[in-house]
């Protein structure tokens, strides 16, 4: 059991990609030089965003499609394959590499987490589960462009689909690990934004999709509200990770940060479309 530890919590209104991520990684450089504490940072985006793992190519991007649907476009600092951001709730946890919640290697610290995040599930009925070593599903893509196509170790699971897709990047000495969780609507909106040789793959990627992942609103039958997911994630940190939180709002030289990062690097081409 982790001695008790004060964390921020901070919950904001949902915003472009760009912002989100470079937010996020703001807020990762101040935890890291101690000028920040441990924060659990709860999320949403407004216009829906495709988001890139850290090295996945641009060439995966439908930008037609992207374009027609209203969509933006952004690449996360951490790696994993695509993710179409509406609909759900995101989470991040930006904590120093000293912090003993995430200590470690990257699969330690993320044990440790998953143990929260699966409580969270679990406070809304979902039976969730996250299993060391996930066998790769009968007919899935190891190299699909789509993140909740293809669990890995620890992913969080209901009924064996996959229904928090994770990430985790270690920088400035900080760890950064951040997630989606979808709540409600089709999942399938994804390949709309993605580049496939003709109609029938993208149909047929369409179809893994929904064999290998899920949303909260699949499993429950009825749509969850953001409100209602952030209140057991809140509660399931508290209970299983032993931290006190104090809910506030980023620093005004977090602030500060974030628009530079903004301006210079998530909303720049010559980082979003840099492979």
């Amino acid at each position: 059991m982790f001695q008790t530890s004060i964390w921020r919590l901070i919950k904001t209104t949902p915003a472009p990609g760009a912002w989100n991520m470079a937010l996020d990684e703001a807020m990762l450089q101040f935890a890291a030089e101690g000028k920040s504490p441990p924060t659990l940072r709860l999320y949403a985006w407004e216009p829906p965003c495709l988001s890139l793992g850290y090295a996945q190519p641009i060439k995966d991007v439908d930008f037609q499609n992207l374009i027609e649907n209203g969509w933006e476009l952004v690449r996360r600092p951490t790696g994993g394959r695509a993710i179409l951001h509406t609909d759900e709730l995101t989470y991040a946890v930006i904590a120093p590499q000293t912090e003993p919640r995430v200590v470690g290697s990257i699969l330690e610290s993320y044990r440790r987490l998953s143990m929260a995040l699966v409580e969270a599930l679990r406070l809304l009925d979902l039976p969730a589960t996250a299993d060391k070593e996930y066998p790769l599903p009968e007919g899935s893509q190891p190299n699909a462009a789509v993140c909740f196509e293809v669990p890995s170790n620890y992913e969080i699971t209901v009924n064996g689909k996959k229904l928090i897709g994770s990430a985790q990047a270690r920088r400035y000495k900080g760890v950064l690990q951040h997630g989606s969780l979808p709540l409600y609507g089709d999942l399938t909106r994804i390949t709309q934004a993605l580049r496939f040789e003709s109609e029938t793959e993208r149909q047929q990627a369409a179809q893994r999709l929904l064999d290998h992942a899920t949303t909260v609103e699949m499993v429950l039958g009825k749509v969850l509200d953001w409100e209602t997911a952030a209140a057991a994630f809140k509660t399931a940190f508290e209970r299983i990770l032993n931290i006190e939180f104090v809910e506030t709002e980023p620093e005004p030289d977090e602030l500060r940060c974030a628009e530079d990062l903004f301006i210079q690097k998530y909303a720049h081409p010559s980082w979003t479309e840099r492979i």
